[in-house]
């Protein structure tokens, strides 16, 4: 089954033609993950430019492959969805390279989990439209982190992203893990590197430095449905609220980023409590 290309696509089909962001933009680096948890997404959302990180070492303890979702009803009870999958190189494969060892099985499983869970909710057609894409892909690749991919794809579309997607295998970069990551930023030209709170453990923002790129630490809140947002996919909000709510409460936390306020917990998110 050959291996699809989605590197010259863009997340919505309202997104512009340019095959760059504008210099200035903000940019995300972050492996293909499977139906995403929502401090992931938030962090894809604040971006102008995602960098899909597929040319790194693919590490099965990690969400490439699997998400975690959550009962509509119950957060705290919880089960692991998972694309069986097997690598040609061994622990040397990177993430690009990984192959669905069952798709057309994992195609009707996935589709029947999600429907399972969430059909009940007033915004499951939204998600069901939105999965079309997603399945169909299991279909014309072989790769885990095509339908990886395509999963954050249909979830930032569903929330109106306008912003480009590139992949780290296809841009010039220099080995060294922070020197890598500035040199993706550079190479899409962007002005802002958003680094999750993971990354800024252990970056070296002297490259960025070098490039002229800052780089803003990206946090969400810890009060109500924020409190799971680093456990479970962002499907389990998105099911509860519907995607307009959560495009509210994303773009709040994005202006207030931007403008370095503190979001307020009573005012900003009292509706996200639950």
């Amino acid at each position: 089954m050959p291996h699809t290309d989605l590197s010259s696509r863009t997340a919505s089909t309202a997104a512009c033609s340019t095959p760059e962001p504008p210099p200035g933009g903000l940019c995300a680096i972050h492996q293909p993950n499977l139906f995403p948890r929502l401090s992931t997404l938030a962090k894809l959302f604040a971006a102008d430019c995602w960098i899909v990180l597929d040319d790194a070492q693919f590490t099965r303890r990690d969400y490439q492959h699997r998400t975690r979702l959550a009962a509509l009803d119950d957060p705290a009870h919880r089960w692991w969805l998972s694309i069986p999958s097997q690598l040609p190189n061994g622990r040397n494969t990177t993430v690009r390279e990984v192959v669905m060892a069952e798709p057309a099985r994992s195609r009707q499983r996935t589709a029947r989990i999600l429907q399972q869970h969430y059909g009940s909710s007033p915004h499951w057609p939204a998600l069901r439209q939105a999965l079309a894409p997603v399945l169909d892909v299991f279909a014309t690749s072989d790769r885990t982190a095509a339908v990886a991919e395509a999963s954050t794809r249909a979830l930032l579309d569903l929330l109106g992203w306008r912003g480009r997607i590139l992949h780290s295998s296809s841009l010039p970069a220099r080995p060294g893990r922070s020197q890598r990551l500035a040199d993706l930023a550079a190479a899409v030209g962007a002005r802002t590197y958003l680094c999750g709170s993971g990354g800024m453990s252990y970056l070296d923002a002297a490259p960025f430095t070098a490039n002229g790129i800052a780089v803003a630490p990206f946090t969400v809140p810890a009060t109500g449905v924020w409190e799971t947002a680093r456990e479970i996919s962002s499907i389990w909000p998105l099911m509860r609220t519907g995607p307009q709510h959560l495009v509210s409460s994303l773009q709040t936390i994005h202006s207030r980023r931007r403008t370095r306020q503190p979001l307020d917990p009573h005012r900003d998110l009292a509706d996200w409590e639950q």
